[in-house]
């Protein structure tokens, strides 16, 4: 494993099933992305489905230079499988306050492959949360697309890293109690 495979995670979060693992078959390979957040599950939960309506990575890039909300949007919380996630996902499965699995729509996956997320939001202590992403996609078959899952790798690390370290610090900051 490199950084570019797993960022920020441990074994033994590295080592669990996670919902997007039964969407992609085997052969495939996972990406891990982690953070600790000083905020509880609920909290980190309700913005990690902030991801409904922009990226929150850097938003020159991936979001035509519009900023992500920096304040909570209340309707993204009401989900239903099927949903559009940042224009080029939809939601498959989720337990609130615990994940939400996204899937890449037809539009995407002309760039990226079939790929599957989970954003999973576990307890660690006293208001505190871990914030665990995992990406699945196909083992590659080529070298064209062994270049192109080396790529995503490091793309995706530089995106979500920024991604995840902004959901955790608008967690972290939001003056909402937990419902």
């Amino acid at each position: 494993m490199t950084i570019a495979t797993a960022w920020g995670v441990t074994a033994a979060e590295q080592d669990r099933t996670y919902p997007c693992d039964a969407l992609v078959p085997e052969p495939a390979r996972r990406l891990f992305r982690g953070v600790d957040v000083a905020a509880p599950p609920d909290v980190v939960f309700r913005w990690v489905c902030q991801f409904r309506v922009a990226p929150y990575s850097y938003d020159w890039i991936d979001n035509a230079g519009r900023r992500s909300p920096r304040v909570p949007v209340p309707w993204t919380w009401d989900l239903e499988v099927g949903q559009t996630f940042s224009r080029i996902f939809a939601l498959v499965s989720f337990v609130p306050g615990e994940h939400l699995t996204v899937r890449m729509n037809p539009d995407g996956t002309r760039w990226f492959g079939d790929v599957a997320v989970t954003y999973a939001v576990v307890p660690a202590g006293p208001a505190r949360s871990r914030l665990v992403a995992v990406l699945r996609t196909p083992e590659p078959t080529s070298r064209t697309g062994a270049a192109g899952a080396w790529l995503l790798a490091w793309g995706d690390l530089v995106m979500m890293r920024k991604q995840l370290l902004t959901f955790a610090a608008l967690a972290e900051a939001d003056p909402q109690p937990s419902v």
